[in-house]
């Protein structure tokens, strides 16, 4: 029985990974595009006031791109398709990513509620942080070609990398370590994860409260599964606003060739040249793009276990 849970929870989470991914791809694209440094900023000139004398003063300063300008730019320069640049690894990464987070996560809540008390916000909160600890360590590498493919600037027409090519590149450069960049950024946004799971666990356990009493034993139906994706899409919410800078840094580390080698020493930099502002660039379409992306995974992993695990 066990083992049949275990590949269970793999099942579903896989296939939810999958779904999600290609959905939110586009959104994917345009976040890596601006959480990065290479991305133009648009000059803007500031008139202050305040002089001895009273007159203004005319100081030069940056504006970021909006998410519009930055999709027109894709599309004009780079067409259509660059919009799901990195696909080709996400899914072969998505899937097994999501079966090991599910898996881990499943069964180190079995374990923690052996030693805790049980469906706690402890348990809940360990469970993530143990599953995102070691989904993160296995699977960074892939996440690492990922990246670089989507930050990869070529006009219509132009030649671009496929993943094995990135992959290769990545290798020759810069060794085994080079598919490592980030992943200390990855477990220090191992937090927003458990700060997502504590919040839905216990939303779902007040849906399940809730139902229970009112529904007198009936078979789950379209309304219960609605009700977790609305749990999954206010959980992520809050937990990507409240861990999001983990996401900037993590995208700084992975450039090609770029002056940022360590965690502390990235968020310094991005702090002292770009402004604390500089840490939340891209949040948008992380939004646009996570909310949905775990509103179909949690709920598509709920209705898979629920049908599978009732057989």
């Amino acid at each position: 029985m066990p083992q049949r849970d275990t590949l269970l929870h793999l099942i579903a989470g896989g296939c939810s990974g999958t779904v999600g991914a290609i959905v939110t791809c586009p959104l994917e694209v345009l976040k890596t595009r601006l959480q990065s440094s290479g991305l133009t900023l648009r000059p803007v000139f500031q008139v202050q006031l305040g002089t001895v004398s009273g007159t203004g003063v005319i100081r030069p300063g940056t504006v970021t791109p909006g998410l519009l300008q930055v999709l027109r730019s894709i599309l004009e320069k780079e067409g259509p398709r660059s919009l799901f640049r990195g696909l080709g690894p996400n899914l072969v990464g998505v899937a097994p990513s999501r079966a090991i987070y599910f898996a881990a996560y499943s069964k180190s809540k079995e374990i923690f509620n052996g030693l805790l008390v049980p469906n706690s916000g402890a348990v809940h909160m360990s469970s993530a942080g143990v599953a995102a600890f070691v989904t993160n360590s296995l699977m960074n590498p892939v996440w690492m070609v990922k990246t670089r493919m989507q930050l990869e600037k070529k006009a219509r027409g132009e030649k671009k990398m496929n993943a094995l090519q990135c992959a290769r590149y990545v290798y020759k450069t810069e060794g085994i370590r080079g598919f490592y960049r980030g992943l200390t950024a990855s477990y220090a946004g191992i937090s927003e994860t458990m700060i997502c799971f504590l919040i839905y666990e216990t939303l779902k356990k007040e849906l399940a409260e809730s139902q229970l009493t009112s529904r007198n034993g009936e078979q789950k139906g379209a309304s219960d599964f609605l009700s977790l994706m609305l749990a999954a899409a206010f959980s992520k919410g809050c937990a990507s606003c409240i861990a999001y800078p983990h996401e900037v840094i993590r995208t700084r580390l992975r450039e090609e060739g770029s002056k940022y080698k360590y965690f502390f020493q990235t968020g310094r930099l991005i702090a002292v040249e770009e402004g604390y502002a500089a840490f939340y660039r891209g949040l948008i379409p992380q939004l646009i793009r996570q909310i949905p992306n775990t509103a179909i995974v949690l709920s598509t992993y709920e209705l898979i276990v629920h049908l599978l695990g009732d057989k």
